[in-house]
């Protein structure tokens, strides 16, 4: 697919309630919310298992790829033209992921699984750890897509310099953040925007779900100088944001901070 080199990313972060265990359900919600979105935009995230909810049922709800939900958000894509993405649960020959789908409007698939499981809910039981980091490209933009527990391991998701310049502009993360740790996910994404030179988006979910665990959102997204330029808590919401790639290189080169970072190989 031909894409359109672009200096302005238009993004909608969907902060939603989710059906416990229910994808006949969130697809449904979601699709309407996707469907009448009040503007045009290049980029549609959805929250961490959107189609179920954070559940370790694993066996009991996964589908394997290109199925059921696969097939509609390669439906909801080319409907909007734009990227559609978040994580739900896969299959993949008996292992069970937590992957993030990106999907292009021509039906392109890319995935990120996710790297750090979360122990205290036995995350680490019922599903398989990701092996390797993901950048995505979209319009000129370089991104990198990242699940809820990892926003806590900035090693993992560090701007690293290649080729004298940096591997990303975006870092995202899709979300089941809990309502008594919030205070964490608003500090941490904010400081993955400034020390990684980039625009840092959370879209998290909201409401409670089958195991009594509150949602509160705080969906939000940050300037590379840790500006918030959007921000939401405790209602469903769609909210929009225009990135600006120019003004992202203009500030690298003002303050290249990142000629200075520390060279490392992650084991």
């Amino acid at each position: 697919m031909n894409q359109n080199i672009i200096d302005q990313l238009k993004i909608a972060l969907i902060q939603t309630d989710l059906f416990w265990k229910n994808k006949t359900a969130n697809m449904a919600m979601l699709e309407e919310k996707i469907m009448n979105l009040e503007q045009v935009v290049d980029l549609i995230i959805l929250p961490e298992m959107f189609s179920t909810g954070f559940t370790m049922d694993a066996k009991e709800v996964s589908e394997p790829m290109n199925l059921d939900t696969t097939k509609w958000m390669k439906q909801m894509a080319a409907q909007t033209k734009a990227v559609v993405t978040g994580s739900v649960i896969i299959n993949d020959k008996d292992n069970y992921y937590n992957r993030l789908l990106w999907v292009t409007p021509d039906g392109k698939i890319d995935t990120y699984d996710k790297r750090h499981l979360f122990r205290m809910a036995n995350e680490d039981a019922h599903y398989d750890m990701g092996k390797a980091r993901k950048i995505f490209e979209w319009k000129g933009w370089k991104i990198m897509p990242q699940i809820c527990y990892d926003l806590r391991f900035p090693v993992w998701s560090r701007n690293r310099i290649k080729e004298n310049e940096m591997e990303y502009d975006l870092i995202f993360y899709v979300a089941n953040w809990p309502s008594p740790r919030i205070g964490a996910w608003d500090n941490l994404l904010q400081a993955r925007a400034v020390e990684n030179l980039s625009y840092s988006i959370g879209v998290n979910r909201i409401g409670t779900d089958g195991n009594e665990v509150p949602y509160c959102g705080h969906s939000a997204a940050y300037n590379y100088k840790g500006e918030k330029l959007t921000f939401s808590e405790r209602q469903e919401e769609v909210l929009f944001v225009e990135l600006d790639l120019q003004n992202l290189k203009d500030f690298r080169r003002k303050f290249p901070a990142w000629m200075d970072s520390d060279q490392f190989d992650l084991k």
